[in-house]
């Protein structure tokens, strides 16, 4: 079967590299890699605290949280290096502490589906300091050891790697051919649209509506001058921003979340700095940091704000994915996953019908 992966972020990578297990399969990625929010993404790993009422999303959440435990494992049975991604723990703040122990609470009653949460425990400002000497905050925080981070572009590089398919670095459009599809001159049996807010551009020529809205985000890097950063838990302020810390020295703060800028990639250093001087409040060393580089990427969402997979109507084997939002590093590869297993015929613990496709794609 030859199969193409329009879209090469953590869905399509992911989704590549589990269709590759099954050797018969000719594998074409197609990946303009414009705007990608993968690549300009350092996420977070942490959907037990969430209140979100959406069950089927939050179900989405665990089930992806717990299946970077078999990505990682398969990716290094297969000799690659994954310290892209480190189970290093996560610091919870937030403005009022008191609302710590309810959050407490919560995650502990989902550890039992959810084991990786790991230890639960509120601590004070002091005892994070022994870990982060230049951390500080008002009260105390709610650590908890399950939480990860992910290095977007690095993990993605190593899935199109792993996967050994053939990459096109071009922007490409879908015909339809008798029963089959026709990309880029190519023929094709099945095809995989992985393109996050640009999958409307995709499907309108072919006549199709698409529920789905560009959201710009940016991310800046830091260097700072203590080179134990790897061993830092990431630090989750209450409201946008975020403070992850990597090896040797470099920190990521972000992520903006701007919905009205359409597809615009131009870095915004007022909104940066903004971002920048806030974090400072949390970890003193940025003070001083050095910035060493500024991300732009687009993520996509739908007017409800779930994320929606399936096979597109009318067009047999086509299967699209869109809406992730700013969970996708987080719901991205189980989902990639999941349609890599729908196309190979085998069974997958998400049920598309909580994530349908025919809500959000129409015929005009």
């Amino acid at each position: 079967m030859k199969i193409a992966v329009v879209g090469g972020g953590i869905v399509g990578a992911t989704c590549a590299y589990y269709l590759s297990k099954e050797q018969k399969n000719e594998i074409v990625v197609f990946d303009h890699g414009l705007g990608q929010a993968t690549k300009a993404s350092a996420g977070i790993i942490s959907p037990w605290f969430s209140k979100r009422r959406n069950k089927p999303w939050y179900k989405m959440a665990r089930l992806g949280a717990d299946f970077y435990l078999k990505l990682v494992k398969d990716l290094e049975i297969d000799g690659y290096n994954t310290d892209f991604y480190s189970q290093c723990g996560v610091y919870l703040l937030k403005k009022n502490e008191d609302k710590l122990p309810e959050l407490k609470e919560l995650a502990e009653s989902r550890k039992e589906l959810s084991p990786m949460i790991g230890n639960l425990e509120i601590i004070s400002k002091e005892e994070v300091q022994k870990i982060i000497p230049s951390f500080d905050n008002n009260g105390d925080v709610l650590y908890a050891s399950g939480g990860g981070r992910v290095e977007g572009e690095r993990f993605v590089n190593t899935l199109l790697t792993a996967s050994k398919a053939n990459v096109v670095r071009e922007k490409v459009s879908l015909k339809v051919v008798e029963d089959k599809y026709e990309i880029n001159g190519q023929v094709f049996d099945t095809v995989v649209l992985a393109t996050g807010a640009w999958l409307k551009d995709m499907l309108a020529p072919l006549g199709f509506d698409v529920d789905v809205r560009p959201q710009k985000g940016q991310l800046r890097d830091y260097k700072v001058s203590d080179e134990n950063t790897g061993s830092y838990p990431v630090i989750m302020p209450e409201g946008e921003l975020d403070i992850i810390p990597f090896e040797k020295g470099v920190v990521s703060v972000g992520a903006t979340h701007e919905n009205d800028m359409g597809f615009d990639l131009t870095v915004d250093k007022q909104q940066l700095d903004a971002f920048g001087e806030e974090a400072e409040n949390f970890l003193g060393e940025l003070r001083t940091a050095q910035i060493i580089n500024e991300r732009v990427g687009i993520r996509a969402y739908t007017s409800d704000y779930s994320p929606f997979f399936g096979e597109v109507p009318t067009l047999e084997n086509v299967y699209a994915i869109s809406g992730l939002g700013s969970s996708g590093l987080t719901t991205g590869p189980i989902i990639g996953y999941s349609v890599a297993n729908i196309i190979l015929g085998n069974d997958i613990e998400l049920d598309p019908r909580d994530y349908n496709i025919e809500n959000y794609i129409t015929r005009k």
